[in-house]
């Protein structure tokens, strides 16, 4: 089977798409992780599908799949991208475009300077939605980290941002355990559906440098929702103040939340890099 796909990145945090507006997606487990090796497939950190959608007032229903072909709840550079091709396919004229993701409908425009804003909905710190393991909610849960080279007890923020996410507060990202650390946590027994594990460095109330760990993917160049994650939880405990703008290492997104029950707001660019056909056995 021929499989036509279109390669793109926000902020280096990079993707295929596939449109199956007109047939229906079949690809298995193991034909996305074939895909997604950097070597012997195309390579991507996560694969994005385009389909119908049938909820009234909404435009498309997106579909996101890891690495390891595990489908997940959102994905917020994954959006971005996803407004980009739609835009770029003419699979649509309007400027504002209604979502259907798993953990709901999200909207995505695009401003003057070509930057793609997308409303990611309210943050929810209800541990049992997150989910998350505790009796109580708090904006900090501490953790016993058990590793042959790291044995302490640490702060997290934990949160949804339609996926579960940890945030550390470090003093330089640079120096952050991201990889042992974040994958300690990724299977953390206190995360029923695993976690995207955020280091956070605080520059100044409106700045911050952010690495994200992605479960089943490892660390990769950016993170939409990580990012969210992060401004979200530094501004609940009064260390931002938004807008806050995020460094990650593939560049930056620009977020703003004005707390309670108000929505948070991404802003960032997407890339269209090549499209390509390859077979599928």
């Amino acid at each position: 089977m021929k499989l036509h796909f279109t390669k793109m990145h926000g902020i280096g945090n990079d993707f295929i798409v596939l449109d199956h507006t007109k047939s229906p997606f079949k690809l298995s487990k193991d034909a996305i992780r074939s895909l997604s090796h950097r070597q012997l497939g195309i390579g991507f950190d996560q694969l994005l599908v385009v389909e119908n959608t049938l909820l009234e007032n909404v435009d498309f229903k997106y579909r996101i799949f890891n690495q390891d072909g595990g489908e997940v709840e959102q994905c917020g550079n994954g959006a971005r991208c996803f407004y980009r091709f739609v835009k770029d396919k003419h699979l649509t004229h309007k400027q504002s475009i209604r979502v259907e993701t798993k953990s709901g409908v999200i909207e995505l425009t695009e401003d003057n300077e070509h930057m793609i804003e997308v409303n990611m909905g309210e943050p929810i710190f209800n541990t049992k939605l997150i989910p998350f393991i505790s009796d109580f909610e708090k904006d900090e849960y501490p953790i016993s980290i058990d590793l042959p080279h790291q044995k302490e007890t640490i702060n997290m923020a934990v949160l949804s941002m339609g996926n579960p996410h940890a945030v550390i507060t470090v003093k330089d990202t640079l120096q952050a355990h991201v990889e042992t650390l974040g994958a300690y946590l990724e299977s953390h027994a206190l995360f029923p559906k695993r976690v995207n594990v955020g280091f956070m460095e605080i520059v100044s109330p409106h700045h911050i440098r952010l690495r994200v760990f992605e479960r089943g993917v490892g660390e990769t160049l950016s993170c939409g929702t990580g990012a969210c994650a992060a401004a979200v939880s530094g501004i609940k405990r009064h260390l931002l103040i938004s807008p806050v703008k995020v460094d990650m290492p593939g560049g930056s997104l620009s977020i703003d939340w004005k707390g309670s029950s108000s929505p948070v707001m991404m802003k960032g660019p997407a890339v269209s890099l090549y499209e390509g056909d390859i077979e599928i056995t």
